[in-house]
């Protein structure tokens, strides 16, 4: 809908300039799984009325890269036909991460958003702690992600480690900048969707201001409370109105979707 239509979905564009703890280093996926596919809506609210004005979908694939075996993930993002008159969006970002470590390789990001085209090429040397990008060399700390490694790695988190309350935090390179980003953990609760009735946890990020969001914690995100921890619903106020993200679909989970209401 606006700039950064994925990175909305997931409110990985953090305010506090820090290096991720060493603690969040020691990462290691069982969560997700190669062919994996979640599809999401995107509702804007205007004095009171949902209107459906986009999808985005991500899909996880198995590759190599530098002879590495890595995750190959697409999420891509676009607006409905019939919203293309007013803000017309086709995002397109790609991500190889490393299977064991989950730290990035390559990330790529080719947008068109309402008229601004940014193409975005980024290699990382996690050796080296540097990024390599159109435009020159970055310095970046150690276990550095970028917006779609994020995600994936986000769901690895255990969230029994944590209490409410408690802030979770990691770093991330995007436009040639670091954001030391972290979540603030609310708990677990039940929540109903478009898609139905789940067990839920519950964070906060805490959200750079802008044109479109408002600063502070006012993002609300859910992810599934059983072993996918895949995202279910975000919610947020924005500069007019308010936005909220739906799952709406999905293939190939690693697990059942037990916190589905009915399922076990």
């Amino acid at each position: 809908m606006k700039r950064y239509l994925i990175t909305l979905l997931f409110a990985l564009l953090l305010t506090l300039r820090l290096d991720a703890g060493d603690d969040f280093c020691g990462i290691r996926n069982n969560t997700f799984q190669n062919d994996e596919s979640i599809t999401f809506k995107v509702f804007y609210k205007l004095t009171g009325i949902y209107i459906g004005a986009g999808e985005a979908s991500f899909h996880v694939g198995l590759s190599k890269f530098n002879n590495n075996p890595v995750y190959h993930i697409v999420g891509d993002g676009k607006t409905y036909s019939f919203y293309d008159s007013f803000f017309k969006v086709r995002d397109r970002y790609e991500s190889y991460i490393d299977t064991a470590t989950l730290q990035p390789y390559k990330f790529i990001r080719n947008i068109y958003e309402g008229g601004y085209k940014k193409y975005e090429n980024v290699t990382f040397n996690q050796e080296t702690n540097t990024a390599v990008t159109n435009v020159g060399v970055f310095k970046v700390p150690n276990c550095v992600q970028d917006v779609l490694s994020s995600i994936y790695y986000a769901r690895n988190i255990d969230f029994n480690k944590y209490k409410p309350g408690d802030k979770i935090p990691f770093a991330m390179f995007l436009d040639n900048e670091v954001y030391n980003l972290y979540i603030r953990y609310l708990g677990k609760e039940t929540i109903k969707t478009k898609y139905g009735k789940f067990r839920a946890i519950k964070f906060k990020p805490l959200l750079i201001k802008g044109t479109i969001f408002e600063g502070g914690e006012k993002m609300n995100v859910w992810v599934s409370d059983d072993q996918n921890k895949i995202p279910l619903r975000v919610e947020s106020p924005i500069s007019v109105g308010s936005v909220i993200v739906d799952m709406i679909s999905y293939r190939n989970l690693r697990f059942p979707l037990s916190s589905l209401a009915g399922l076990k």
